[in-house]
């Protein structure tokens, strides 16, 4: 409420000093504002491998997903930072049975058991906590 309250008197001190409020308040000033973020950086990266563990412990296919690729990435600070991402995900060689590591696990190459699937994913990262969530996944 207090930051809401200092937005509003800096926007209100910028039109008595004749600055363009709107312009001011609308390009220097967004608490919590979602930015973009480069799709390689390596916490986005990281943002999108929790994505997909999330995703095979929820699904009963035989073989593991991984991500293949990150098309868009925003970051959000919220107690913490929260990655907005659309990711795609493809089932890999590896069974889940063999518990092997995502990074040593190939994208299958089998037409009839390649699948690429397009994937919305929220991801809460609380660096100081080593915490992590994934509360929304959507993949089609």
């Amino acid at each position: 409420m207090r930051l809401v309250v200092l937005l509003a008197l800096c926007c209100l001190a910028s039109s008595i000093h004749g600055a363009d409020s709107t312009e001011f308040c609308s390009q220097h000033v967004k608490p919590g504002f979602p930015k973009t973020i480069k799709t390689n950086n390596p916490e986005v990266l990281k943002a999108a491998r929790y994505s997909v563990e999330k995703f095979n412990n929820c699904t009963n296919d035989i073989f593991l997903f991984k991500e293949s690729h990150v098309s868009r990435a925003l970051v959000q600070v919220v107690k913490g930072l929260k990655y907005m991402l659309e990711v795609e995900i493809g089932r890999t060689t590896c069974r889940k049975t063999m518990h092997p590591h995502l990074d040593n696990c190939d994208l299958q190459t089998n037409p009839a058991l390649k699948q690429i699937l397009h994937c919305y994913s929220e991801v809460w990262v609380i660096p100081w906590l080593h915490s992590f969530q994934v509360p929304v996944l959507c993949c089609h």
